[in-house]
Protein backbone atom coordinates (compact mmCIF):
# COMPACT_ATOMS: atom_id res chain seq x y z
CA UNK A 1 0.00 0.00 0.00
CA UNK A 2 1.37 3.18 -1.03
CA UNK A 3 -0.05 6.58 0.03
CA UNK A 4 0.58 9.75 -1.45
CA UNK A 5 0.57 12.29 0.96
CA UNK A 6 0.00 16.03 0.40
CA UNK A 7 -1.02 19.58 0.70
CA UNK A 8 0.11 22.75 0.63
CA UNK A 9 3.00 25.07 1.84
CA UNK A 10 1.99 26.22 5.59
CA UNK A 11 -0.98 23.34 5.47
CA UNK A 12 0.09 21.05 8.33
CA UNK A 13 1.32 18.34 5.86
CA UNK A 14 4.90 17.74 7.78
CA UNK A 15 3.18 17.60 11.05
CA UNK A 16 0.67 14.67 10.04
CA UNK A 17 4.05 12.52 8.05
CA UNK A 18 5.67 13.02 11.52
CA UNK A 19 2.64 11.30 13.16
CA UNK A 20 2.17 8.37 10.63
CA UNK A 21 5.85 7.71 10.84
CA UNK A 22 5.34 6.94 14.62
CA UNK A 23 2.48 5.11 14.08
CA UNK A 24 4.49 2.60 11.69
CA UNK A 25 4.43 3.96 8.26
CA UNK A 26 7.78 3.75 5.93
CA UNK A 27 8.21 7.99 4.66
CA UNK A 28 9.41 8.94 1.71
CA UNK A 29 10.60 12.35 1.96
CA UNK A 30 9.57 14.47 -1.54
CA UNK A 31 11.48 17.51 0.21
CA UNK A 32 14.61 15.51 0.93
CA UNK A 33 14.95 14.18 -2.17
CA UNK A 34 14.42 17.44 -3.70
CA UNK A 35 17.57 18.49 -1.34
CA UNK A 36 19.48 15.50 -2.34
CA UNK A 37 19.33 15.78 -5.84
CA UNK A 38 20.84 19.57 -6.06
CA UNK A 39 23.69 18.80 -3.92
CA UNK A 40 27.17 19.47 -5.28
CA UNK A 41 28.70 16.24 -7.27
CA UNK A 42 24.91 15.45 -8.45
CA UNK A 43 23.81 15.94 -12.08
CA UNK A 44 20.81 18.46 -10.96
CA UNK A 45 23.57 20.42 -8.96
CA UNK A 46 25.22 21.62 -12.46
CA UNK A 47 22.10 21.65 -14.39
CA UNK A 48 20.59 24.23 -12.14
CA UNK A 49 23.66 26.63 -11.28
CA UNK A 50 23.87 26.37 -15.27
CA UNK A 51 20.31 27.76 -15.73
CA UNK A 52 20.87 29.91 -12.79
CA UNK A 53 23.68 31.39 -12.11
CA UNK A 54 26.61 31.13 -9.63
CA UNK A 55 25.13 33.79 -7.88
CA UNK A 56 22.43 31.34 -5.78
CA UNK A 57 25.81 29.39 -5.12
CA UNK A 58 26.70 29.66 -0.91
CA UNK A 59 30.50 29.96 -0.18
CA UNK A 60 30.39 26.19 0.05
CA UNK A 61 29.14 26.07 -3.61
CA UNK A 62 25.65 24.42 -2.19
CA UNK A 63 22.74 25.87 -3.46
CA UNK A 64 21.37 29.06 -1.68
CA UNK A 65 17.65 27.70 -1.59
CA UNK A 66 16.21 31.06 -0.43
CA UNK A 67 18.31 33.02 -2.94
CA UNK A 68 16.67 30.60 -5.76
CA UNK A 69 13.36 30.72 -4.00
CA UNK A 70 13.44 34.11 -4.44
CA UNK A 71 14.12 33.98 -8.23
CA UNK A 72 11.35 31.09 -8.97
CA UNK A 73 8.85 32.44 -6.76
CA UNK A 74 8.74 35.55 -8.36
CA UNK A 75 8.59 34.28 -11.73
CA UNK A 76 6.93 30.90 -13.37
CA UNK A 77 8.73 31.13 -16.19
CA UNK A 78 11.82 30.29 -13.89
CA UNK A 79 9.88 27.65 -11.85
CA UNK A 80 9.12 26.07 -14.98
CA UNK A 81 12.91 26.00 -15.99
CA UNK A 82 13.72 24.51 -12.45
CA UNK A 83 11.25 21.63 -12.55
CA UNK A 84 11.97 20.69 -16.05
CA UNK A 85 15.47 20.46 -14.51
CA UNK A 86 15.13 18.30 -11.22
CA UNK A 87 11.87 16.34 -11.96
CA UNK A 88 13.28 13.66 -14.00
CA UNK A 89 16.24 13.56 -11.41
CA UNK A 90 13.32 13.53 -8.36
CA UNK A 91 11.12 10.62 -10.54
CA UNK A 92 14.37 8.16 -10.55
CA UNK A 93 14.93 9.04 -6.90
CA UNK A 94 12.42 7.96 -5.38
CA UNK A 95 11.27 5.03 -7.38
CA UNK A 96 14.61 3.84 -6.09
CA UNK A 97 13.67 4.69 -2.50
CA UNK A 98 10.05 3.11 -3.63
CA UNK A 99 11.90 -0.15 -4.71
CA UNK A 100 14.55 0.25 -1.60
CA UNK A 101 12.20 0.61 1.49
CA UNK A 102 10.12 -1.94 -0.36
CA UNK A 103 12.36 -4.77 0.02
CA UNK A 104 13.61 -3.64 3.62
CA UNK A 105 9.93 -3.56 4.92
CA UNK A 106 7.65 -5.94 2.35
CA UNK A 107 4.27 -5.31 4.65
CA UNK A 108 4.73 -1.66 5.82
CA UNK A 109 2.33 1.35 4.55
CA UNK A 110 4.51 3.07 2.21
CA UNK A 111 3.88 6.86 2.49
CA UNK A 112 5.08 9.37 0.02
CA UNK A 113 5.29 12.66 1.82
CA UNK A 114 5.70 15.19 -1.69
CA UNK A 115 3.96 18.90 -1.37
CA UNK A 116 3.96 18.99 -5.46
CA UNK A 117 2.21 15.14 -6.13
CA UNK A 118 -0.29 15.80 -8.40
CA UNK A 119 1.69 18.59 -9.83
CA UNK A 120 4.25 16.29 -10.96
CA UNK A 121 1.98 13.61 -11.44
CA UNK A 122 3.14 11.48 -8.70
CA UNK A 123 -0.21 10.16 -7.55
CA UNK A 124 -0.40 8.30 -10.38
CA UNK A 125 2.05 6.06 -7.70
CA UNK A 126 -0.11 5.91 -5.02
CA UNK A 127 -2.84 3.50 -4.32
CA UNK A 128 -4.35 6.65 -2.05
CA UNK A 129 -3.80 10.32 -1.71
CA UNK A 130 -4.49 12.04 1.44
CA UNK A 131 -4.57 15.56 1.71
CA UNK A 132 -3.81 17.88 4.82
CA UNK A 133 -6.27 20.90 4.23
CA UNK A 134 -6.73 24.68 5.49
CA UNK A 135 -8.80 27.24 4.38
CA UNK A 136 -6.65 29.95 2.80
CA UNK A 137 -6.74 33.10 5.34
CA UNK A 138 -5.28 30.40 7.51
CA UNK A 139 -2.80 29.39 5.26
CA UNK A 140 -1.35 32.76 4.67
CA UNK A 141 -1.71 33.84 7.82
CA UNK A 142 0.47 30.47 8.64
CA UNK A 143 2.95 31.06 6.27
CA UNK A 144 3.57 35.22 7.04
CA UNK A 145 4.04 33.89 10.91
CA UNK A 146 6.68 30.88 10.06
CA UNK A 147 8.30 32.25 7.18
CA UNK A 148 8.27 36.41 8.33
CA UNK A 149 7.24 36.91 4.52
CA UNK A 150 4.93 39.37 3.59
CA UNK A 151 1.16 38.80 2.84
CA UNK A 152 2.26 39.16 -0.62
CA UNK A 153 4.98 37.24 -0.76
CA UNK A 154 3.10 34.70 1.15
CA UNK A 155 0.35 34.84 -1.60
CA UNK A 156 2.68 34.51 -4.19
CA UNK A 157 4.55 30.94 -3.17
CA UNK A 158 0.91 29.59 -2.35
CA UNK A 159 -0.30 30.22 -5.52
CA UNK A 160 2.79 28.91 -7.17
CA UNK A 161 1.49 25.82 -5.92
CA UNK A 162 -2.02 24.13 -7.30
CA UNK A 163 -4.92 25.41 -4.80
CA UNK A 164 -5.65 23.42 -1.84
CA UNK A 165 -9.20 23.12 -2.95
CA UNK A 166 -8.61 21.47 -6.23
CA UNK A 167 -6.05 19.35 -4.05
CA UNK A 168 -8.63 18.17 -1.49
CA UNK A 169 -11.09 17.22 -4.28
CA UNK A 170 -9.17 14.75 -6.46
CA UNK A 171 -8.34 13.30 -2.89
CA UNK A 172 -9.74 10.04 -1.78
CA UNK A 173 -8.83 11.28 2.20
CA UNK A 174 -8.75 14.66 3.04
CA UNK A 175 -7.54 15.99 6.90
CA UNK A 176 -9.03 19.27 7.63
CA UNK A 177 -6.15 21.44 9.72
CA UNK A 178 -8.19 24.45 10.58
CA UNK A 179 -8.68 23.17 13.78
CA UNK A 180 -6.24 22.14 16.48
CA UNK A 181 -3.84 19.67 15.63
CA UNK A 182 -4.72 17.20 18.32
CA UNK A 183 -8.35 17.01 16.41
CA UNK A 184 -6.12 16.58 12.82
CA UNK A 185 -3.49 14.25 14.62
CA UNK A 186 -6.81 11.81 15.88
CA UNK A 187 -7.74 12.07 12.27
CA UNK A 188 -5.23 10.93 10.80
CA UNK A 189 -4.56 7.93 13.12
CA UNK A 190 -8.27 7.24 12.64
CA UNK A 191 -7.26 7.02 8.67
CA UNK A 192 -3.94 5.09 8.89
CA UNK A 193 -5.63 2.92 11.42
CA UNK A 194 -8.56 2.11 9.28
CA UNK A 195 -5.85 1.25 5.99
CA UNK A 196 -4.31 -1.23 8.36
CA UNK A 197 -7.48 -3.17 8.65
CA UNK A 198 -7.91 -3.30 5.27
CA UNK A 199 -4.17 -4.07 4.32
Amino acid sequence: MIIGLTGGIASGKSTVSQTLADLGAVIIDGDKIAHKIMEPGWPAHEEVVKEFGNDILSPDLTIDRAKLGAIVFEDPARMRALNRIVRPYIYEAIDNEIETKRLAHPKAVLVLDIPLLFEARLDLVADQVWVVWVDRETQISRLMKRSSLTRDDSIRRIDSQMPLDEKARRAHLVIDNNGSMDDTLRLATKYYQDILRDH
